[in-house]
């Protein structure tokens, strides 16, 4: 079931920064098809197959090495040029997998090769609001997010929205992927919550206000900052840390024929 226009990606991302594997090592997809496309943003994960249907090449990176957005330093392309990844899982494999297989169809592919390298940064930190967490922790019979498999979440990639079923790591994973720069997870709690953020205004807007916050899906708020303190009763703090990031040291533009 599409959603667009939105970006599904794995719940359970494992830490992937090994940019050169060895032929032992190297997981990869039985089968793939990499072709440019018109920016769509639409993209499933569904039994055994991965469909990324007009998604920046950048957002391929962010879910293979578990990155945001501003953490990602590459050529400016990578979030202009599109492209349409349909892939076939190998038998027996899991979602947990998906990102090494990215990572190798990347260097398959586009001749990716990068390296990991921290950097002092100023990133966000989600901590639990003065007046407590509003979170619904998710049980087995759950009817939230029916008809998505356990295990995906919706980003939206206009406006502002998340959707899903995840921990408080996930959710600052998926928070990284909206141009405010990295989040991370401070709150110290560790179920899986229902999770429907939205929120209207861009990171400017977010600046500019200096709030914090959340809202119900249906009415957005106007930054993400006051969304996840009106919904979810959380904040996002600054802070200074080091931080992760993949510097892309070569890649091409044009991907290798299927």
């Amino acid at each position: 079931m599409e959603i667009p226009p939105v970006f599904k990606i794995s719940l359970y991302l494992t830490t992937a920064f090994g940019m050169q594997l060895c032929a032992a090592d190297r997981v990869e997809f039985e089968a793939a098809s990499v072709k440019t496309g018109q920016c769509t943003y639409q993209s499933s994960i569904g039994p055994g197959t991965v469909a990324l249907k007009g998604v920046p090449l950048n957002s391929v990176v962010m879910a293979a090495f578990k990155v945001g957005k501003d953490q990602i330093v590459g050529p400016s392309w990578l979030e202009s040029d599109c492209f349409e990844i349909f892939a076939r899982l190998p038998q027996g494999s899991t979602t947990e997998q998906i990102p090494m297989m990215l990572q190798t169809l990347l260097a398959q592919r586009f001749k990716m090769a990068a390296h990991k390298e921290g950097r002092p940064s100023t990133v966000l930190a989600l901590v639990i609001d003065k007046n407590g967490p509003k979170l619904k922790e998710s049980t087995e019979n759950s009817s939230f997010m029916a008809g998505h498999p356990r295990g995906t979440l919706a980003v939206r990639r206009s406006g502002g929205g998340i959707k899903g079923v995840m921990t408080m790591e996930l959710l600052a994973k998926a928070l990284s992927t909206h141009g405010y720069g990295a989040v991370v997870d401070e709150t110290r709690l560790k179920g899986e919550y229902e999770i429907d953020l939205s929120w209207s205004g861009g990171p400017a807007s977010a600046v500019e206000s200096g709030a914090q916050g959340n809202s119900v899906a249906s009415t957005p708020v106007s930054d993400l900052f006051s969304a996840v303190r009106e919904t979810l009763g959380l904040r996002l703090e600054p802070r200074k840390t080091l931080v992760d990031f993949v510097v892309i040291d070569r890649i091409e533009r044009v991907p290798t024929e299927n």
